[in-house]
Formats: C-alpha cells, structure tokens, sequence
C-alpha cells in the first residue's frame, strides 16, 4: 500500500481509503469484521464513515473494530442528512453539528474525530454559523480537520475566504463524487483542491457497481445497487452512462485487468485526488478494488481511459485552448 499526505495537513493516509456504508446494512457484524481485517491487512489506515450509515449502526460497528489501533487510524463522519424524526435533526445549524458531533464521538467510542464532514450544503444555515461551530469543535479538539462532501467549487471558495478573514480553521478535506462516468470534480473542485493544498477522498469511484463489467446497454446487475435502490437508478438513469460501461468493460477486459481495479486506479491516479473511497457488502467483492492499491497506472492509461468519455467542458468554455 501506498501512503501520502492528506491534503495540507501533515497527516498521512493510505492511497485508499474504505468506506463503511454497508456496515450494519448489506453486511452484518462479521462480514464488516472481516472487511475490516482485511482492509488492515493490505494496509489501509484510513476509514470513512457517517452518522446516517445505517442510521448509526455503521458507526457503533466501526466503533469496536476500531478500538484495538484508534491511535493507527484517521477516521473521518459527517453531519447533515436528516438522522431522526423532527424538523431540526437536519442541517450544518451550531444546534444540530454540536447535538450530532456527540452522537458520533459516542458511537465510535472515540475521544476526536480526525476529519468531519458537512455532507451537503444548507441553503437554510448561513456559512459562518456552520463554519464558526466547526471551527469551534477544532479548537476544542473533538475535531482535528473540517471538511466538506458535496460542496460546490465557489462554496468551497467562499468557506476558505471566510476562514482565512476571521482565522478559523480551514476546510481541509474535500469528498466529491467522481469516478470515470461523473466527472464534473475535474472542472473547478479537482484544480481548487490542487491549487490550495486540500486533500481530496472521492466517494463513488466505481460508479455505484457501473463500472464493474456488470453493466452494458442491454446487460443490468438485477441484484446490484442500479437495479434495486432508486437513488443509484436516477442518478445512473441516462443510456449514455450505459455506454461508457460497456467501452469501460471492452477496454478493462483488452488490458487483463479487473474493470474494478482500473477504475479505482483511474481515479486515484489524478494528480489532485488523495485517496479514493472504496467499499463493498463482502471480502471477496473488496478484493478487485483492494488490487487499485498497488496498480500502477502510465499517464498514458490514464489518458486513454479517460477517451473513452465526451471531453469535459472547462470552466471557462474556451475549448480550444485545452492543451
């Protein structure tokens, strides 16, 4: 396994890092125990999790696998997504992060969280109120670094400003979707993230299962995430995605290697990208993604994956001077 520094913190992380949203859900205790020993094995010290994972199941299971190296590992959860009744068990409030940084500490039965994450923006909160209570769980040391998920490129920008003007502490993390068939990171959040020294865990490399081999115009997983949760059926619905499965599929299969594998490869050899979050429901389906660990992925390649997609717009809309 490689390491590298997660972002401008001084941290270091393995090159993948193992999400744990099936913990409690598609995978019981025992098979999350054996992901997890086998995500050790390989040498990964670097776990991602949310208070919403199984509405905290994912959370308490990571809690106790966990306790034995704590001090070896960067653990990371999020605030945000409704967790419970009621109209304030939602939202980046000081209210509702102070109410659920507790929750989450408790869960994992740990003293700090080493990165938290708002998961989504709140058009409902003001950004200083969200950032004043994050910076405020940072100097109070159940936070280490604060990070963002799903925040577009400005907001990211408009935090960092904010930060720098009343000496808070920064977003340090970043943790956008991205994987071959979703690149809209590399337009503005991928150069920000590059540019500012904040480290990158992408979420979604595998494209919810599309990039597996599993999946063509004409071919579905009946029993895959595509085909059995809605969320994953809108938000892969178009044909075009089907397509670049299939051209993913061909190529994966020409170069002798697990479509899994060089997709996570894919994504973890961008230039901006610290660790990709990789995940399963058992041991034997994490082993293809395990492999992106040690594949070593040319410039070339990635080019040439990177083909078989329409180009991406820039951020500016000069196509031509793409070099």
């Amino acid at each position: 396994m490689e390491y590298t520094q997660l972002g401008s913190t001084g941290v270091t992380v393995s090159r993948l890092c193992f999400g744990t949203m099936s913990f409690g859900g598609d995978a019981d205790e025992s098979t999350s125990a054996a992901m997890f020993a086998r995500c050790r094995e390989a040498g990964i010290n670097f776990f991602d999790c949310a208070n919403v994972y199984s509405q905290g199941k994912a959370e308490e299971i990571l809690g106790r696998l966990m306790k034995p190296c704590r001090d070896e590992l960067v653990i990371t959860s999020k605030v945000g997504i409704a967790f419970g009744q009621g109209p304030n068990n939602r939202g980046l409030s000081r209210r509702h992060i102070q109410m659920m940084v507790e929750g989450s500490l408790r869960r994992l039965g740990t003293d700090r969280l080493d990165v938290y994450f708002c998961h989504h923006s709140d058009p409902a909160t003001p950004i200083d109120e969200t950032l004043a209570a994050m910076n405020d769980l940072v100097r109070a040391g159940k936070v280490l670094y604060a990070g963002v998920s799903n925040w577009s490129a400005w907001q990211v920008a408009e935090a960092q400003g904010l930060c720098e003007r009343r000496s808070w502490a920064k977003i340090a993390v970043l943790q956008p979707m991205y994987s071959l068939a979703k690149r809209t990171a590399e337009v503005e959040i991928l150069p920000l993230a590059k540019a500012r020294g904040i480290g990158v865990i992408p979420y979604s490399p595998l494209g919810g299962g599309l990039l597996t081999g599993k999946y063509t115009p004409t071919q579905r997983d009946e029993g895959g995430r595509l085909s059995t949760n809605k969320m994953y059926a809108q938000r892969y619905k178009r044909d075009s995605y089907f397509e670049i499965a299939q051209r993913f599929a061909e190529y994966a299969r020409a170069a002798g290697v697990h479509p899994a594998t060089l997709a996570v490869a894919w994504v973890k050899a961008h230039p901006a990208v610290t660790a990709p979050i990789i995940g399963a429901r058992n041991v034997a389906q994490l082993e293809a993604s395990l492999a992106a660990g040690e594949y070593k992925m040319t410039p070339e390649q990635h080019c040439q994956i990177a083909d078989l997609t329409p180009p991406v717009p820039t951020a500016n809309d000069r196509d031509e001077e793409k070099t």
